[in-house]
């Protein structure tokens, strides 16, 4: 994409670059000639998609096997990337997690608060606050979900995160426009890429009101709206849309309820 390299370069970081999402961001800014450090759990995956990237389009490719929920992820990204220029973090780590809020083990959604809004927050504070420290330009990309913009039964607790999100990117958007950092949510309805969920996607897709999103279009879209340093990107314009329809037109206890319905019929399906 024009200018990208330009604007973010020399290095970028990727979380959750092994799959899905993050896959496809990493794709897309090393064809346009960005250095990359990924950042996922599965060293295989990362070992693989390093190869082929720096083979495929002659980048420099760093990747790190991490789990962003531990007490040490930030010491570890700021160790392992020590001396590298990095204008660009794509901060897209994060999972899903479908069930009746009381009978799901408090684990599991601690954990998943945990890299959904944890990470997230102090991922941006320290990528941002290096930013200024070193009179640097640059992007943040946060990674939200259309679940932000209403409560979700059956999915309280991520969509409680989205919103988290959604609402910090939007506000340092405001805050660091006139220090030269570019910040945009990437905000996502369904979308045709595997590895979202804790569950198999497989009926879940099946159960959706509508087409998946290419995961590649989404991609070029949160791009593009990070260089214009939109606030926020929805992908899709079905998925615009319909947001704009659930805000406008239902109230918010019409449009729980309707995604409630929906959610709901997915978790029986299991």
């Amino acid at each position: 994409m024009k200018n990208i390299k330009e604007k973010f370069g020399p290095w970028a970081i990727v979380t959750g670059a092994s799959s899905g999402i993050g896959k496809e961001f990493a794709n897309q800014l090393a064809s346009d000639g960005i250095n990359l450090v990924l950042l996922a759990r599965r060293e295989n995956l990362l070992e693989e998609l390093a190869s082929k990237l720096q083979e495929q389009y002659a980048v420099q490719v760093k990747y790190l096997p991490l789990d962003l929920t531990s007490e040490t992820f930030l010491e570890e990204i700021i160790d392992f990337t020590n001396g590298l220029d990095i204008r660009l973090l794509v901060s897209n780590a994060g999972v899903a997690y479908m069930g009746a809020f009381n009978k799901s083990p408090m684990e599991q959604l601690s954990r998943n608060l945990n890299l959904n809004v944890n990470t997230q927050m102090k991922l941006s504070h320290w990528f941002t606050s290096k930013l200024s420290t070193e009179n640097k330009k640059g992007g943040l990309l946060l990674v939200s979900s259309t679940v932000a913009y209403q409560g979700i039964p059956y999915s309280a607790n991520y969509s409680g995160a989205k919103s988290y999100v959604l609402n910090l990117g939007e506000a340092l958007n405001v805050e660091l426009r006139n220090k030269g950092i570019n910040v945009t949510v990437l905000v996502p309805g369904p979308t045709d890429a595997p590895g979202l969920t804790d569950r198999t996607d497989a009926d879940m897709v099946n159960n959706l009101p509508m087409k998946p999103q290419p995961v590649d279009q989404l991609v070029k879209e949160g791009l593009s709206a990070l260089l214009k340093n939109k606030p926020s990107q929805i992908g899709g314009t079905l998925n615009r849309t319909m947001t704009k329809v659930m805000l406008r037109v239902m109230s918010r206890n019409q449009a729980s309820a309707f995604w409630g319905k929906m959610v709901r019929k997915m978790v029986v399906a299991k």
